[in-house]
């Protein structure tokens, strides 16, 4: 019976363990944080999207980085047949939302977190971390812990997760594991993260939530993203489901220029938006230009879209020009927002970047470089849209890696 050590007991980790287990390994999962599963518990506002219930085909058309790679792994171990083992095997109702993404029906993380730990039962599950591999004749035989003792194994798997949200135990460990035998870590930057605007039009509405609006993201003037859905201004720029989504798109700042449009009037075609503009102007006809934006816009939005919109607040309405009325319509179909960086890394929902994937066997997920060690989950240099993608990943990945380490890649879950 092989001996499987597991460095990380995230969605990734865990995954993997009942997978190894069910194969016929023995498995330790290490866990250097006092509990298992912290990022997993914080997922999807505590509701954890578990999953997006669509084919392998479209789920690869939402992956960012090096979809081709992750082809062999999520033909075996599909969105349907992840979402099948947590509802018979393990016993959690699902359900599906917008966009097709999967929650739990008790809308509560702890609950897939439950059947994780349920699925890896069998396992040992150690409090202590790993501090170096151990090499022998150029393969892994196992790690030296953070406590000084030496553990052996057939095979090491690092499912230690990426940098963002350190505190939940996300601190790169996977990294230094393969820099130690000469992989490549592609530079790790954050993702599914909010972005930084160019000016203050933002702070200046902080705190407001828009719902049912379309963002668009440019590079230059190219459309990389365009979805509708909920976003959020703050203190320094965006946040909320759509800017997440859109900042999956970004690539390099420095050499790209990038910018936010915003259709505060979706459901709308232009001239129907025209319609219901004339129709305020002739309410509001005699009043000043600031009132014939009140029903049009949430308050804290009004002097701002006055002072974008370039008409003295004194004005009368009736003396609004065409022109001006046409230049207001652009500005509630295309409200502006200049980016100006990602946020803070520490703060992202995914990390970008990692374990280069060249370097990785995509049936398996052992390195190419050294026998007997194995990667999975957001330590790769695999992340995707937000939507329930990036769990995706971990579980297939964590399935290739349980059960190619066991060589029992023709059992069925």
């Amino acid at each position: 019976m092989k001996h499987v050590i597991i460095v990380g007991a995230g969605a990734a980790g865990l995954f993997a363990a009942g997978a190894a287990v069910r194969a016929g390994g023995r498995v330790t999962v290490l866990e250097h944080k006092s509990a298992p599963g912290k990022k997993l518990l914080i997922t999807g506002k505590g509701r954890c999207n578990v999953a997006n219930n669509c084919t392998a085909e479209e789920f690869l058309k939402h992956v960012r980085r090096n979809p081709r790679f992750l082809y062999s792994a999520l033909s075996a171990c599909p969105p349907a047949r992840v979402m099948e083992l947590f509802e018979r095997e393990l016993g959690v109702p699902l359900k599906t939302e917008r966009g097709r993404r999967v929650f739990p029906q008790s809308d509560r993380a702890a609950d897939i977190l439950d059947a994780l730990l349920r699925w890896a039962q069998g396992a040992q599950l150690v409090y202590d971390g790993a501090e170096a591999l151990l090499l022998e004749d150029g393969r892994c035989a196992g790690v030296r812990l953070q406590s000084g003792r030496v553990l052996r194994a057939d095979a090491v798997l690092a499912a230690t997760g990426g940098v963002s949200y350190p505190a939940t135990g996300s601190t790169g460990d996977g990294y230094r594991f393969a820099r130690q035998v000469g992989h490549t870590v592609v530079s790790p930057e954050p993702s599914l993260v909010a972005l930084v605007e160019r000016g203050d039009v933002c702070r200046r509405m902080a705190g407001l939530s828009l719902r049912n609006v379309a963002l668009t993201l440019y590079e230059g003037e190219k459309v990389l993203f365009c979805e509708r859905g909920e976003m959020l201004f703050t203190h320094f720029g965006v946040s909320g489901p759509l800017v997440l989504s859109a900042s999956a798109y970004l690539r390099d700042l420095k050499k790209y220029n990038y910018r936010l449009a915003v259709n505060l009037k979706p459901a709308l075609s232009p001239e129907q938006l025209d319609r219901r503009i004339c129709a305020d102007f002739a309410e509001f006809s005699n009043r000043e230009a600031a009132h014939c934006l009140q029903r049009l816009l949430p308050a804290s939005m009004r002097p701002v879209m006055l002072q974008l919109w370039g008409v003295a607040p004194q004005r009368r309405v009736n003396q609004i020009t065409r022109a001006e009325r046409q230049r207001l319509a652009g500005l509630l179909q295309a409200f502006p927002i200049e980016v100006a960086e990602k946020g803070d890394l520490a703060h992202a929902v995914v990390t970008s970047g990692g374990v280069s994937v060249k370097e990785i066997d995509p049936k398996t997920m052992q390195s190419r470089l050294c026998p007997g060690l194995y990667f999975a989950g957001e330590v790769l240099d695999v992340d995707a849209c937000t939507g329930g993608y990036n769990l995706g990943i971990a579980f297939a990945t964590a399935w290739a890696a349980g059960r190619g380490i066991v060589n029992s890649a023709k059992e069925n879950l």
